[in-house]
């Protein structure tokens, strides 16, 4: 008797890492950074680079299991994707080879008397929480690395600093919310971000964002930057929707602001400033990079 929890240990895992250690040093890891990426030794990591791990060809040549593989090194070797993202990535798309697909048919060539048996497999949920979260931290990532290369940007950071702030679909407070810890502030020209993306450490950001969510804008991702009248001048000339909001009015300025208008896409708001308030300048949008390159537009 042989479950499918054996076939996943002793035919996927060591097909799937050789695969991911193969494309890690393709992309420039070392043999070291390799084992620690994938939790396992350095002597793991020869064996598959010099090609004595058996391997399957029926899960090398899967299409889903090498666009992930790839998908997983990018991640990986870019600093985009953490670690549990990738387990998160690989435990889905096992549940999904394991029902009914290529490792239920591997469990049957092992096991011949499943063939005429009931076969079925409880999926894990493609959508879950732990996936959510990651794939939010992965975007905002992505979108740190571009905004904060981008030359320029430091110029558009405002006294009191940056932030770049992207939010789970179903958002609803900060918590639901990701962001840099602190701010991102110009260091001698340079923007400087101080530490790896968490939920709930943005309160002013993702605020706005949460605000602009409740007057029904479809957006997810939000950044700070100064403001100026030629900056609002040249977002509008760009074709971006923007809308000026009173940071004294009673409640929830940018709510009022956004709440008669039906916003798809990307939309600036922006306040010229107040008692003992900094004008700023607020882009948002459906995910980090879309508002990353409305910034982008400016420099």
């Amino acid at each position: 008797m042989r479950f499918i929890e054996e076939i996943v240990v002793e035919e996927f895992l060591p097909t799937v890492r050789s695969m991911l250690a193969g494309e890690l040093r393709d992309r420039g890891l070392t043999q070291r950074e390799v084992a620690d990426v994938l939790g396992i030794s350095q002597s793991a990591v020869s064996k598959y680079a010099h090609g004595e791990v058996g391997r399957r060809e029926e899960i090398l040549r899967d299409e889903r299991v090498v666009a992930l593989v790839e998908r997983v090194a990018d991640g990986l070797a870019s600093g985009d994707m953490s670690p549990v993202a990738a387990l998160v990535e690989f435990e889905v798309l096992v549940r999904e080879l394991e029902d009914g697909d290529v490792l239920a048919e591997l469990h049957e060539e092992a096991m011949p008397e499943l063939a005429d048996a009931e076969y079925d497999f409880v999926v894990h949920d493609p959508d879950s929480a732990l996936r959510e979260r990651e794939r939010t931290l992965a975007s905002l990532r992505r979108g740190l690395r571009t905004l904060t290369n981008t030359s320029g940007f430091a110029g558009l950071i405002p006294h009191v600093g940056s932030n770049l702030v992207e939010c789970l679909p179903d958002a609803t407070g900060i918590e639901d919310v990701a962001a840099v810890p602190g701010r991102i502030f110009d260091v001698k020209g340079r923007a400087t971000v101080p530490g790896d993306p968490e939920f709930g450490v943005s309160e002013h950001v993702a605020g706005v964002l949460l605000s602009a969510r409740a007057a029904g804008a479809d957006v997810r991702a939000a950044v700070n930057i100064t403001h100026d009248a030629d900056i609002v001048a040249t977002l509008e000339a760009a074709g971006h929707d923007c809308v000026a909001f009173d940071p004294d009015a009673p409640t929830d300025p940018v709510r009022a602001a956004l709440s008669d208008r039906e916003v798809a896409g990307t939309v600036v708001v922006y306040q010229a400033g107040g008692f003992g308030i900094e004008p700023v300048v607020y882009v948002l949008g459906p995910d980090a990079a879309s508002v990353v390159d409305v910034v982008r537009e400016l420099v």
